[in-house]
């Protein structure tokens, strides 16, 4: 139900209503297995169905002072534009083990240049799609806006091209093919390197250009949206996510020492031994993706929490509305954690249930302060939106990506 109380903190004529979710993990694994087994018997095709169906589910159950949410996307759309993608990406790889060397590299620079396109193409098609009380969200931002907010993705490719470039020019000609390899390994280890901290910074950049353009030309019933954070505030969590990830991999190190105890000194004796040091081989590589993985899962689900904790404390509708949010890092690293054990030891059946408490931890988490009360709210929303055309709703490319 909705928290209508007034806090001492709170200012009179500010309502505050709090986010539900009314699904359950036993409904939507009925939802879950069924996109499963269709996806597989269509060999994907049936992706576009399945993402509606999950959609439809998580928004008909998010409640919004006790108004659920509606995802309205046209099916024809979704599937036209999964059809498109399946289309192009079948062109490339054919070009690519063909030995179409130019066409592919020439469909991967269309690629990065479409990259930007495509992004504002899902953004508008997803936030058409939804809708409150009636009244639909937008995605205004002009096309210019988004890809002066994609400069990084440009620059992580540049960064990258140069790398490239350096280390060749960097290597001696002349050398033998031995020769040449050891001298290239490197001078490409450290370019690559330093490309590699600027795609890092470039990501982060990237994440707070595109949330704050989300947020800033996001409209509901005419209404723009407020953003308040910094880039400064998204390279902090970041830097606290690589902490935790290099924690997390210590601790795990640790332990797979004391657990193998002294199992490394058989290793050696394993050279002579043909399969069996080739099975044990494959063993430990396979064992170390997957210690890798779970190593990543605290520090991902962290930085998952903070940025969303981050955003929505800081975001709102003109000055009528306002959000908070009290999500716990810690509680929801924890549920991270024991979705994960619990998903690889179900052989993944409980992937259903492990999206549903993780999706209601953060919704539920929401607050949304509303100032003048709640129907004053949606009539006026819903006479701002009078009017507004569905021009730029129906614009080219809303229905490329689903």
């Amino acid at each position: 139900m909705a928290d209508k109380t007034t806090s001492p903190g709170r200012r009179p004529g500010i309502d505050a209503h709090r986010v539900e979710f009314t699904g359950s993990g036993g409904e939507y694994f009925r939802v879950w297995i069924v996109n499963v087994l269709l996806s597989v018997l269509t060999v994907g095709f049936y992706t576009p169905f399945a993402r509606r169906r999950t959609a439809q589910y998580f928004y008909g159950h998010t409640l919004v002072a006790d108004s659920p949410l509606e995802f309205t996307a046209q099916q024809r759309k979704m599937v036209i534009g999964f059809v498109l993608l399946v289309v192009l990406y079948a062109t490339f790889k054919t070009a690519s083990r063909t030995g179409q060397d130019t066409v592919a590299s020439l469909m991967l620079l269309g690629a990065a240049a479409l990259a930007p396109w495509l992004w504002g193409s899902a953004m508008r098609f997803r936030f058409n799609a939804t809708r409150w009380r009636g009244v639909r969200l937008q995605f205004t931002a002009g096309w210019g806006e988004v890809y002066r907010a994609s400069w990084p993705l440009f620059v992580m490719a540049l960064a990258w091209a140069a790398a490239v470039l350096l280390s060749a020019a960097l290597v001696p000609q002349g050398l033998s093919p031995a020769a040449h390899r050891r001298a290239l390994a490197p001078v490409l280890l450290a370019a690559s390197g330093g490309a590699l901290l600027v795609s890092l910074w470039c990501l982060m950049r990237l994440e707070y250009n595109y949330k704050s353009l989300m947020v800033l030309r996001g409209r509901i019933g005419g209404q723009p949206g407020r953003w308040k954070p910094v880039f400064g505030d998204f390279v902090r969590i970041w830097l606290a996510t690589l902490g935790v990830f290099l924690l997390t991999v210590l601790v795990i190190a640790a332990l797979f020492a004391v657990a193998l105890g002294g199992s490394f000194a058989l290793l050696p004796k394993l050279r002579g031994m043909g399969m069996l040091a080739i099975l044990v081989g494959i063993a430990i590589g396979l064992a170390s993706v997957l210690l890798l993985f779970l190593a990543s899962a605290p520090a991902r689900a962290y930085r998952e929490a903070r940025i969303f904790q981050l955003v929505w404390n800081n975001i709102g509708v003109s000055q009528v509305a306002r959000f908070r949010c009290g999500l716990q890092a810690r509680r929801y690293v924890g549920l991270r954690i024991r979705n994960v054990l619990l998903t690889i030891l179900s052989l993944g059946f409980f992937r259903p249930f492990a999206v549903v408490s993780e999706y209601r931890m953060k919704s539920e988490s929401v607050t949304l302060h509303v100032k003048g009360g709640l129907d004053q709210l949606a009539g006026q929303l819903a006479r701002e939106e009078q009017g507004l055309g569905d021009a730029i709703a129906d614009a080219v490319g809303l229905g490329l990506v689903g």
